[in-house]
């Protein structure tokens, strides 16, 4: 979804001290990082694998040969969907 806004192009190499560093030098920053500038809530960050919360954050220091892997999180859903699965369940119990 990001790649499609910087016309398909999935990989960026960049020089960057912290993975906030990194993210906000991308072209897509302004889809990562809200008016704020707080990373948007449904965007989660990988870090060799490793979710970044689990490197205390995105202030989290590089060492300078790492992957940053970017996944936009789906929320929300079809209103006729939950409310056939709601449908479902009320079915189950009855």
């Amino acid at each position: 979804m990001l790649a499609a806004e910087v016309g398909g192009q999935r990989r960026f190499e960049v020089e960057a001290d912290t993975v906030a560093a990194a993210l906000r030098s991308l072209p897509v920053a302004n889809l990562v990082f809200d008016e704020r500038g707080a990373l948007r809530p449904l965007v989660n960050v990988y870090v060799d694998g490793t979710d970044v919360r689990e490197r205390g954050g995105i202030d989290a220091m590089l060492e300078g040969s790492e992957e940053i892997r970017l996944v936009a999180a789906i929320a929300g859903g079809s209103e006729d969907v939950e409310k056939r699965d709601r449908v479902d369940a009320e079915q189950r119990t009855d």
